[in-house]
């Protein structure tokens, strides 16, 4: 039986930045970075990332739980995040990514966002989104 899974991650997105420095003014170790638009020409513009996720669960998936693990690691930055997403002309957002099963043992897991982490993202200005496809029948 393929159970589900879920991760989730906040990410400040752009053009022409190296996430390094978005580490070293947040003062937050980041789980991943792509550095690709720190290195591209002005006329061809790629976008870099720097990436805060959780680890992928896979038993009793809980949004919830998972997004707030995320806000209460960055909520003590916001002053920081909101500095470097104006600086930098970021793109904050949270993403939920799940991979549902299609067993027909596995619940649905609820997918939602607690209020302390709908007012951060509101404060920053970020966007919300949630990935989802179906797990391959085993």
């Amino acid at each position: 039986m393929a159970p589900n899974k879920a991760r989730a991650h906040f990410t400040l997105s752009g053009y022409h930045f190296n996430p390094d420095d978005i580490t070293l003014l947040l003062g937050i170790e980041p789980t991943s970075v792509d550095a690709s638009g720190a290195r591209s020409a002005l006329d061809k513009p790629v976008i870099s990332s720097w990436e805060l996720s959780t680890e992928t669960m896979t038993d009793n998936v809980d949004v919830y739980k998972m997004t707030e693990i995320i806000i209460k690691k960055i909520e003590p930055a916001k002053e920081k995040i909101l500095q470097v997403i104006k600086s930098h002309n970021l793109s904050p957002r949270i993403v939920v990514e799940l991979v549902l099963s299609v067993d027909k043992g596995e619940t649905c897991p609820d997918v939602g966002f607690g209020a302390r982490t709908i007012r951060f993202l509101a404060d920053i200005g970020a966007f919300i989104n949630v990935d989802y496809q179906l797990s391959e029948r085993n």
